[in-house]
């Protein structure tokens, strides 16, 4: 089977239309939290706040009714990663809060010029 093979007629969306995500992309939590009125530095408080308990009072919060959606969401999410052992969730959360990490790249450069004389002429 070739890799091209799914290019063919009859293999795209004209033959399988339920591959079609016509919603697209799920939007992100921050986004939709935005969306129902929450200001960003609000949105960055609680995750900060969420972020320094341990996974009892994350429960406590999960469980407490009058929390809020954007605390019930942060701290499902942060209890999901937890028990997947994945790091996403919170590398996402710290991201958002705290920003990128500062990235640097070394870069060398040889500043030497080589000079070839070849039948006499130069050659740089």
């Amino acid at each position: 089977m070739s890799k091209l093979d799914n290019l063919q007629k009859g293999n795209g969306f004209d033959a399988y239309p339920e591959r079609i995500n016509r919603e697209g992309r799920p939007r992100k939590y921050v986004s939709q939290l935005k969306e129902q009125g929450y200001k960003l530095s609000e949105v960055n408080d609680a995750i900060q706040a969420l972020m320094s308990m341990d996974a009892e009072e994350l429960k406590a919060v999960l469980d407490n009714p009058k929390a809020t959606i954007l605390e019930l969401t942060i701290a499902a999410a942060m209890i999901k990663s937890l028990k997947n052992g994945s790091l996403y969730s919170m590398e996402t959360l710290l991201t958002r809060v705290y920003g990128r990490p500062k990235e640097t790249q070394q870069v060398q450069s040889d500043s030497r010029i080589e000079v070839v004389f070849v039948n006499g002429k130069t050659i740089l």
